[in-house]
């Protein structure tokens, strides 16, 4: 594909910026703020990276597998692979920029909210959920062996539907 066709390069991004009276053909976050957020961990803006980071951040906060994400930069006619997308995902996870929370060992969602935070999973249509307490806390963290800490906690709690 080439950069003319695709519909995430820079030059769509500034043509869209400077037409008068009309809606940039793009929505999501800014490819500049991608841009900074990339370099700001440590990461090469690469096309791909660019891309899929503006696919992944330009919503607000989500929780994505990479299969989602691998199928919304199918649709945004993004040529990457389902490998380059699961190599991107650990990318940004390694630097910070999105939390791994895994799901019966089985499935992985990556969440764009960083901070400390707990998940509901709804069985039943395979999402992820924020819980909007923020005061949640365990009474009792188990003893810890000798030369670990604690990283983080991550609490998933299981709902599906009654009846």
């Amino acid at each position: 594909m080439s950069d003319n066709a695709s519909p995430l390069n820079d030059d769509t991004v500034d043509s869209a910026a400077h037409r008068p009276g009309r809606q940039p053909l793009l929505t999501g976050c800014p490819w500049h703020d991608v841009n900074e957020m990339l370099q700001a961990a440590g990461l090469r803006p690469t096309r791909q990276r660019m891309a899929l980071g503006w696919l992944l951040f330009g919503k607000g906060a989500r929780h994505l597998t990479a299969e989602m994400l691998y199928e919304e930069a199918t649709l945004a006619k993004v040529p990457v692979s389902l490998a380059t997308v699961y190599n991107t995902l650990n990318q940004l996870t390694d630097a910070g920029l999105l939390r791994q929370v895994s799901v019966d060992g089985t499935k992985t969602y990556f969440d764009t909210n960083v901070t400390a935070h707990h998940h509901f999973y709804l069985e039943n249509n395979h999402e992820l959920v924020d819980i909007p307490d923020p005061h949640l806390v365990l009474q009792k963290m188990p003893e810890v062996p000798e030369g670990y800490e604690i990283a983080r906690v991550d609490m998933v709690v299981r709902l599906r539907k009654k009846g």
